[in-house]
C-alpha cells in the first residue's frame, strides 16, 4: 500500500472517531456552561450534567483542560440547562468518594455513551466533579 493512501486511511479513521466522539458527547442531557477569561470574555462548553445530594455537578476528564482553568480563576459561571439561564459558583471537589459517586451516577444516566467513552480510554480515574451551588 502506497503512503498517501495509508494516510488517507488513518486520516478518515481518525475523522470518524472524532464524529463518534462529538455525536456521544452531545447526546442525552447536555448543558452550556458560560466562564470568563482573564480578557473577561465569554466562552461556551458543552457539557453533561447530573444531580446529586440537591446539587447539580459536572465533571472534567482532563485536569488540565482551559474551562477547569478559566473556573478556578473565575467561578461564577453562568449554566444553561433546558433552556434556563441560571447563575452559580463552580466549586471543583478533589475527593474520591464524590468522583466515584458522580462518575456512577454519570453512568447511570447517560449509559452507553459514558461506556463508550471509558472503552475509548477516557476512564473515569482523572475526572474531576464541580458542584454548582446557586448564586
Amino acid at each position: 500500500m502506497r503512503p498517501a493512501r495509508i494516510l488517507g486511511v488513518l486520516a478518515a479513521a481518525l475523522l470518524a472517531l472524532a464524529l463518534f466522539y462529538v455525536t456521544l458527547a452531545e447526546s442525552g442531557e447536555v448543558v452550556v456552561l458560560e466562564t470568563r477569561g482573564p480578557d473577561r470574555a465569554v466562552h461556551e462548553t458543552r457539557l453533561w450534567v447530573v444531580d446529586d445530594g440537591g446539587s447539580a455537578w459536572l465533571r472534567t476528564g482532563d485536569p488540565a483542560s482551559p474551562w477547569l482553568a478559566r473556573l478556578r480563576a473565575s467561578p461564577e459561571v453562568a449554566v444553561t440547562r433546558s433552556g434556563v439561564r441560571r447563575m452559580y459558583r463552580a466549586v471543583a471537589v478533589d475527593d474520591p468518594a464524590t468522583r466515584a459517586r458522580i462518575n456512577a451516577l454519570t453512568l447511570e444516566k447517560y449509559g452507553w455513551r459514558e461506556s463508550a467513552l471509558r472503552a475509548l480510554g477516557m476512564g473515569p480515574e482523572g475526572t474531576m466533579p464541580i458542584r454548582l451551588d446557586p448564586l
